[in-house]
């Protein structure tokens, strides 16, 4: 796992349980906006999520991986699965986002935070994730 995406979950993993919701949400606000020219067209739905939301990975040829997420505003809880995700994953490998860990979202304690509706639409996104960057990677 990259060491920037293994501090979140460390921090995550610590903290009171009353404040990682707190925590979660401060992570909505990261996911920078699509680049100019880019639209949902390209990206994959993740029918998972109770909310439309859209991923693309891209492996570029240094082997890091460029992620692009598309979510709505009103939808906070989703928008900072991404933004873990974003900020984690920045300049990772494609071999480190492979080596992710699929329980990402239990091991930084969520699921006694939220619903496991969520959880599972997070682990949905992760999964999806990480299946485009195997395809590209092969």
């Amino acid at each position: 796992m990259p060491s920037k995406l293994a501090e979140i979950v460390d921090e995550f993993a610590a903290a009171p349980r009353d404040v990682v919701l707190e925590m979660l949400l401060e992570y909505a606000d990261v996911i920078p906006p699509l680049p100019e020219g880019m639209d949902r067209e390209g990206m994959e739905q993740v029918p998972e999520c109770q909310t439309p939301f859209f991923l693309r990975a891209q492996v570029q040829p240094d082997d890091t991986v460029i992620t692009w997420f598309d979510c709505p505003p009103e939808a906070p809880t989703t928008r900072a699965f991404a933004g873990i995700l974003a900020e984690g994953l920045a300049g990772a490998t494609a071999d480190e986002v492979l080596a992710v860990p699929d329980d990402l979202y239990q091991r930084m304690g969520l699921a006694q935070a939220i619903s496991p509706l969520r959880v599972r639409g997070g682990t949905a996104i992760l999964a999806r994730l990480k299946r485009q960057v195997r395809e590209q990677n092969s």
